[in-house]
């Protein structure tokens, strides 16, 4: 079996933060390890919530020559200090950056809108000023997921941290699907071929 990968969603821990813009890395990770047929265990020395299994071209938990281990994480130390989490499980689990995806939110992208990309910048997000504080980089692979900006003067810190309106129930589920297809073919096929799929 090949390097491990870690695929980390972001957001904050909690039952009135689960249907918020903030949020849409944990709903991505959540939908990874249901199809994985997976469950959640609480990593509390980590302070994290965390799923294990192998990937393959045969799939979730089959046997083939190019399996790999993938392990699935919720940070559970709320967005600001999500970096601490992640770096304790890259330690742990010898882990490079080269091997590490993170899905978070994006304001600056129209709604269900995707973008993987390798490296960057923080564009004032917190989770992401988080991970480059406890990692020492910004070298790793980002799926951004766009819940776009407040309409006039409207606080984009209250936008993020507000839910989706159930009018966007069904665009939301269908944006969530396509992200998650879109870190299996990243995984699979690396950043060109997603790229090309669903940037």
């Amino acid at each position: 079996m090949t390097k491990t990968w870690l695929v980390v969603g972001l957001g904050n821990p909690g039952r009135s933060y689960q249907r918020t813009r903030h949020n849409v890395g944990f709903m991505v990770a959540d939908e990874l390890v249901g199809r994985a047929g997976l469950r959640w265990r609480k990593a509390r020395a980590v302070r994290a919530e965390v799923a294990a299994t192998a990937y393959s071209s045969a799939g979730w938990n089959l046997p083939a020559a190019d399996a790999f281990q993938v392990i699935f994480v919720k940070p559970q130390t709320f967005m600001n200090n999500s970096g601490d989490a992640v770096r304790r499980l890259i330690k742990s689990n010898r882990v490079g950056l080269d091997h590490l995806v993170v899905v978070h939110d994006e304001i600056d992208l129209d709604d269900g809108c995707l973008r993987l990309k390798f490296g960057g910048g923080d564009n004032g997000h917190n989770g992401l000023k988080s991970l480059r504080s406890q990692l020492g980089s910004g070298d790793y692979y980002r799926l951004r997921f766009g819940v776009s900006r407040p309409s006039g003067s409207g606080d984009p810190i209250d936008w993020v941290l507000a839910p989706f309106p159930a009018s966007q129930a069904e665009d939301l589920k269908l944006s969530v699907t396509e992200a998650a297809d879109a870190v299996e073919c990243l995984l699979l096929e690396g950043l060109e071929a997603a790229q090309n799929r669903f940037n």
